[in-house]
């Protein structure tokens, strides 16, 4: 029988699989989901994975065959970080931990105003301080704003400039965050302005994604309970 936490992190599975899928679409490529996986045929923006798995056992083999491993830098999400990819020619690149939040927490407070970006020029302006100089600011495309499921939240300095924000996507069962950023102080400055807007945009909604290292430490501060664990494989 699957148990409440599983169900939890295959819907939290499922939605960073949306939001994978809805950032492809913006770059001009289509995935597929099936019953096991999410996958695209062909190489998906930088720092997103060629395919996500939704439920646990996964097959390794069809997996890899529904991807590009010929084209430099092909990744899978392991979402429930029982595969083993090495005989496809991967290797672990990192591993995290699913993180959850209920809806009815409390966050801190928050000193920034915050917005959903509706415009080009606030994207913009978004993904620049998201950036903060990388290079990589055009990752994030105009197509964005037409998907309904994404919303881009910005939050704003008082004298309007963006100074933190994240990328939430809305799913039937959850909200998932991702992209949390802040030009001065980090996750730890960012989760209170996202977690308010959160809240307001979705007051019902269990907040979901996931993070490692020191910003799992982080999320863990600012309510968030690590709820299992995940990994991303890299083909080499």
């Amino acid at each position: 029988m699957t148990t409440p936490k599983e169900l939890l992190i295959q819907a939290a599975a499922r939605n960073n699989a949306e939001w994978c899928a809805a950032m492809s679409r913006s770059h001009g490529l289509a995935g597929e989901f099936r019953a096991q996986a999410w996958a695209a045929p062909a190489r998906t923006p930088l720092y997103y994975p060629d395919a996500v798995t939704l439920v646990p056992a996964a097959d390794s083999a069809v997996l890899a065959a529904r991807i590009d491993t010929t084209a430099p830098g092909a990744s899978v999400k392991d979402s429930f970080a029982d595969l083993d990819l090495t005989e496809a020619g991967f290797q672990v690149l990192f591993e995290a931990q699913w993180i959850h939040r209920p809806a009815s927490a409390p966050a801190a407070a928050s000193d920034l105003a915050w917005d959903v970006a509706g415009d080009l020029d606030t994207l913009r302006a978004w993904a620049l301080a998201w950036d903060d100089g990388g290079g990589n600011a055009d990752l994030f495309r105009p197509e964005l704003l037409d998907d309904p499921a994404t919303f881009v939240l910005v939050g704003q300095s008082p004298d309007g400039r963006v100074i933190a924000g994240a990328v939430a996507s809305r799913s039937d069962q959850v909200v998932g965050i991702s992209n949390v950023f802040a030009l001065d102080g980090g996750p730890d400055a960012a989760w209170p302005v996202v977690l308010d807007a959160v809240h307001w945009l979705f007051p019902t909604l269990p907040v979901v994604g996931y993070e490692h290292a020191d910003d799992l430490a982080v999320a863990v501060r600012h309510g968030f309970e690590p709820v299992g664990p995940l990994r991303i494989w890299l083909h080499v």
